[in-house]
């Protein structure tokens, strides 16, 4: 079976196409394709409320491609959801039905809320130590996703108007980094040692750079010092040192910004980047649909 998952961020947009193989009782789900396109929309919305006329083509002609993908690779189903930036955008029903009108795919606008529990999807709660605590940690453009697992259970999932495009266009509140900040110091009273897992573009880039062997993790202090080389760069010296794209060299540092905060907060020492982020969890939850 084929299936596909197109995840509309703020920063980018990314097309994910599985094959899903059953092999006696275990799944398997192999990647066949997996293409990212930084239309970077909360830029737009973030600072004007709307995706602007550049934009709005931009986004266009990538579903268009995208369909075209699903039609190469015999692409059985696929969920298309969009996450904070087209939340906030007053023109994005519109947008969605324009979309729709011209390449046939519809697009679902997701809470922040259903966006965390369909991050849950990639089954990751299997893979747990079953006597620790996990916070789950997904930075996107617009929003970040908090979900805590405690003896693999899933205790809390919420969803905070804080992102990477966010920062940088200065709308971020002070009472949602506050509200943030109060909800995790709350769980660290209530759960000890907690675990960090981090998905995302941005944590994953860090990984990469860091030269991270699979299955390890990221310390609090690395990540620290890691902020602290980046930060005082400017955007073509990080991009020159570090071999990366203009659109992640500018929010790389917002991200670690994010997940420093948490880490205090919540009194993590310690990040796993298992290389997994909504689009995995879309193909889930569509796999889990189809089935059931």
């Amino acid at each position: 079976m084929i299936l596909a998952a197109i995840d509309i961020g703020s920063n980018a947009a990314r097309l994910l196409i599985c094959e899903v193989v059953k092999k006696g009782k275990e799944t398997e789900f192999n990647k066949l394709n997996l293409l990212r396109i930084p239309l970077r929309l909360g830029f737009d919305v973030f600072e004007k409320g709307y995706i602007g006329g550049q934009k709005k083509k931009m986004l266009i002609n990538t579903i268009k491609a995208f369909n075209n993908l699903l039609k190469v690779y015999e692409v059985e189903h696929y969920m298309a959801c969009a996450t904070s930036a087209m939340r906030d955008a007053e023109n994005a029903k519109e947008i969605i039905k324009e979309i729709k009108s011209e390449t046939s795919i519809e697009i679902e606008i997701i809470s922040g809320d259903l966006e965390a529990e369909i991050i849950y999807e990639n089954h990751i709660a299997e893979l747990l130590d079953k006597d620790k605590s996990y916070l789950y940690i997904d930075v996107g453009g617009g929003s970040t996703e908090i979900t805590l697992y405690h003896k693999s259970q899933v205790v809390l999932q919420h969803s905070f108007n804080i992102g990477t495009v966010r920062l940088l266009t200065n709308k971020v509140k002070d009472e949602t980094w506050e509200e943030m900040k109060e909800t995790l110091k709350d769980l660290s009273k209530k759960y000890d040692n907690m675990i960090g897992i981090g998905s995302g573009g941005n944590i994953n880039k860090i990984f990469s750079l860091l030269g991270a062997k699979p299955n390890k993790s990221i310390s609090y202090d690395t990540l620290k010092e890691i902020f602290k080389e980046m930060d005082p760069l400017s955007i073509d010296e990080r991009m020159k040192k570090y071999t990366i794209k203009k659109d992640r060299a500018e929010v790389i540092v917002p991200a670690l910004t994010i997940y420093n905060a948490i880490c205090k907060w919540a009194n993590i020492d310690e990040i796993h980047v298992p290389k997994i982020g909504l689009a995995d969890g879309l193909i889930h939850h569509l796999y889990d649909m189809v089935e059931n």
